[in-house]
């Protein structure tokens, strides 16, 4: 028999479950890139599900570039050998125009959807044109989805060997620094999955990142509708949650949850952003997929809003520092995040001491 707390669980992760199912049903699974000459894509920051898990390899013991080909003269697909990922993984390096000087680094954490060959900053939030006149060097990530970027405690059949932390915050951050000429200053920035994955890795890592910013992401792993939340996005993509950080009891789940460990970010710069899921400037009528960013991604914004909120009040109650902008309007789509790319900047490139 089910205890209370059981109850409460199992509840809560059939009904956030259920929420982004029906989404997914009712307004389409959005793809991360359209078809030639057909609509743009649902920018929801979900997509019809991941392909095959990637295939592993033994890896040397010591992490190093395997290749770099150029996309074009300041963009680069960057691949690593990586131990803890067991398999060759593809990065894309966006470099500024000035290379005369060491720089300090921004990592681009995706959302759920997390393509193969891209990163949706790019292909959605248009982040390489934002960054085109920035003195730092960008790390896009490719690949992971409905993976939070962290590192897992066992293989999944569908979503494949996960070990994102230690790759992300030991195994790449001395590779970029060394071939690109970074300065040891790091950013990370994330959305909606990647959102609360940044968050993750900045309380966890605390002496890599000077600065975060989180959009429309959920702060506590810990909770039980927080669980719930995590459970649903890897189950949605056929993924086996236990694999991520084992069954609703284990100790994982808390020591992953950024509201409960929020004191760890004191003496970072913190830039947060959400809507309130009503629609917005993005959501008019004659706006493509204009349907789908009110029915599925209104709700969606409504609950990280609330996730949002909870995080920021915490860090405040702490006396930590954070910019907090909660919007009036916007769904949990990507034009506002494109827009929360430039309003967090200045904030950012403080902390970075770059313009």
């Amino acid at each position: 028999m089910l205890s209370r707390r059981g109850v409460r669980r199992w509840v809560s992760s059939a009904l956030v479950s259920a929420a982004l199912v029906s989404g997914a049903v009712a307004f389409g699974a959005p793809q991360v890139a359209a078809a030639p000459g057909g609509p743009p894509p649902v920018n929801t920051g979900s997509s019809d599900g991941p392909g095959p898990a990637e295939p592993t390899s033994k890896q040397p013991s010591t992490p190093r570039i395997d290749h770099i080909e150029p996309i074009n003269d300041r963009r680069l697909r960057v691949f690593v050998a990586s131990p803890a990922m067991s398999r060759v993984v593809e990065v894309q390096v966006l470099l500024p125009r000035d290379r005369s000087r060491p720089r300090p680094t921004v990592y681009m954490l995706d959302g759920r959807s997390a393509s193969p060959e891209s990163n949706n900053w790019t292909e959605l939030g248009h982040a390489d044109r934002f960054y085109a006149d920035k003195d730092v060097n960008v790390v896009f990530t490719v690949g992971g989805p409905a993976s939070f970027y962290t590192d897992w405690q066992h293989p999944d059949p569908m979503l494949g060997t996960n070990m994102w932390e230690t790759f992300l915050a030991k195994e790449l951050p001395p590779l970029i620094d060394a071939e690109f000429n970074g300065n040891g200053t790091n950013a990370v920035m994330g959305v909606s999955m990647g959102a609360e994955a940044a968050m993750m890795l900045a309380f966890r890592q605390p002496k890599l990142y000077t600065a975060i910013a989180a959009h429309s992401g959920c702060f506590s792993m810990g909770t039980d509708i927080g669980q719930a939340q995590a459970r649903a996005v890897v189950a949605t993509y056929m993924g086996e949650p236990d694999n991520m950080f084992g069954k609703q009891d284990d100790p994982a789940w808390l020591a992953h949850d950024v509201t409960l460990h929020a004191d760890a970010l004191r003496g970072k710069t913190i830039y947060l952003s959400v809507g309130s899921g009503l629609p917005g400037v993005h959501d008019v009528p004659g706006t493509p997929n204009v349907a789908s960013a009110i029915g599925f991604g209104g709700p969606l914004e409504a609950a990280t809003n609330a996730c949002t909120r909870r995080l920021t009040d915490r860090l405040r109650s702490l006396g930590i520092p954070v910019t907090a902008h909660f919007r009036g309007t916007g769904t949990h789509s990507w034009p506002y995040w494109a827009d929360e790319l430039a309003l967090s900047w200045p904030t950012i490139a403080g902390a970075l001491g770059v313009r």
